[in-house]
């Protein structure tokens, strides 16, 4: 009867994991290279289009055509007509009357207005816009660096998920093939049917391990592609192979950062920025002084008989200097120029704050960096290790040497040992890109 239960449940562990073969959805993916990734990103990425928007509106401001250098003209025209009934008496006692007498009068100018001087604020606010748009590009930088980082942490998540998937598939195999084996023994009367029964369960834990594997590979491969800003659903498989940059040296990162770093760099320009505001708040001190012109054409026409001027035209041509000097304006140049002073110094405080941020930045970067590489020199000798290991439990568990059980644990160890190896060497990557994009070279490499 117990061999009959036996039989029983190795036929349903036979059905469940017969029923749980998964099948490889990545034979026919093509391979997305991180350089195809990088060119699609800058192409198509929302982000990115929105910060060169911005930057197109920042150079716009820097135009010559908002810089308040040119002048202004202005056209004006106008006409009137009026309808009167009238009587007058001549000088020789004669009286007259004139009935819906018409006067039309038409006019026409043109004016313009430049001004010549108005205490420098036009020349400051037009050297603040130039550096806004030095700025935009500096931030237009700055959204690539961060959206690249993003768009790495993602692939390399793909790269290792598609790693694990290989691990899982290898393991899933070698527990089938152990299964097929204990069911030959199990027939020959070689061993009982619960070795047959512990390798199924093994064989079915590790077909849910893969089919879970395969779903979370499928969901990053989603988030890659809404970074692309592709559809959700292409297909692709990633680079598996990563490169380090044996070069890097903590003393010249820490020089290159002072120079390339974006932060350092964007903090410089809010320095010249605010430097320009408060030049040009001063300016209220100064005297405007302008030019005007104008050029008129008037005409009059009217049929009334009593009128001295039945038509007349007339053109006019002005041209005048001003000047103008607020003395007092209740004291709203005086505040504008302490509080542009006050914002002065606290961009230099900013900046000396991003200093000592970047710095340190610059430090847990290299640490994180250096300890990555570090565990990931240990993975890769525990990973021969296991692999050496799991050799050896493989050749004595085929003799009969050793239990199903410690060959199951030496397979487990491996399986442990590809994973960490694994994540070690896409944690150390994107280590060694965040370390540079605080020194800012991230965009002046090869990935």
């Amino acid at each position: 009867m117990k061999h009959c239960y036996a039989i029983l449940l190795c036929w349903a562990f036979s059905q469940i994991a017969t029923y749980g073969q998964v099948s490889d959805p990545q034979e026919a993916e093509p391979v997305l290279s991180k350089q195809e990734a990088i060119s699609i990103t800058l192409e198509n990425n929302l982000g990115i289009q929105v910060s060169e928007n911005l930057r197109e509106i920042d150079r716009n401001n820097a135009n010559i055509l908002n810089s308040g250098y040119l002048p202004t003209l202005t056209g004006l025209a106008g006409g009137n007509i009026d309808r009167q009934n009238t009587e007058g008496q001549l000088a020789n006692g004669e009286t007259r009357t004139a009935e819906g007498a018409e006067t039309r009068r038409y006019n026409a100018s043109i004016n313009m207005d430049y001004v010549l001087f108005d205490g420098l604020g036009r020349y400051y606010n037009y050297k603040a816009f130039q550096e806004l748009s030095a700025q935009s590009e500096l931030e237009v930088r700055q959204t690539i660096e961060t959206t690249l980082l993003q768009l790495f942490s993602v692939y390399y998540e793909v790269a290792r998920l598609e790693e694990n998937n290989a691990s899982l598939r290898e393991t899933l195999d070698i527990s089938r093939n152990r299964l097929e084996r204990a069911r030959y023994q199990f027939e020959y009367g070689q061993n009982t049917g619960l070795d047959v029964l512990n390798a199924e369960v093994n064989v079915n834990t590790d077909s849910v391990n893969l089919l879970n594997a395969q779903q979370l590979l499928r969901n990053t491969k989603r988030d890659l592609n809404l970074i692309l800003n592709r559809d959700l659903t292409e297909t692709f498989q990633a680079d598996t192979t990563v490169t380090f940059i044996t070069s890097l040296r903590m003393e010249e990162i820490r020089e290159r950062a002072k120079e390339k770093n974006v932060r350092m760099l964007l903090a410089e320009k809010d320095i010249l920025i605010s430097e320009y505001d408060m030049k040009a708040a001063r300016s209220g001190y100064l005297p405007t002084v302008g030019l005007t012109g104008s050029y008129g054409w008037n005409e009059l026409t009217n049929n009334n008989p009593l009128a001295f001027l039945l038509q007349n035209t007339s053109t006019t041509l002005r041209g005048g200097i001003n000047l103008s000097w607020n003395l007092f304006d209740g004291g709203r140049t005086i505040t504008n120029s302490k509080n542009a002073r006050i914002n002065f110094e606290n961009q230099d405080l900013f900046r000396k704050q991003t200093a000592l941020e970047v710095d340190r930045d610059i430090q847990n970067s290299w640490g994180n960096y250096q300890n990555a590489l570090f565990v990931l020199g240990v993975q890769q000798k525990n990973l021969q290790t296991n692999q050496n290991n799991f050799n050896r439990s493989k050749e004595r568990y085929e003799l009969g040497q050793i239990s199903s059980i410690e060959f199951r644990q030496a397979q487990l160890n491996l399986l442990l040992a590809e994973l960490d190896r694994s994540q070690a060497k896409y944690n150390a990557k994107l280590a060694e890109l965040q370390l540079l994009q605080v020194s800012g070279e991230l965009l002046n490499i090869e990935f």
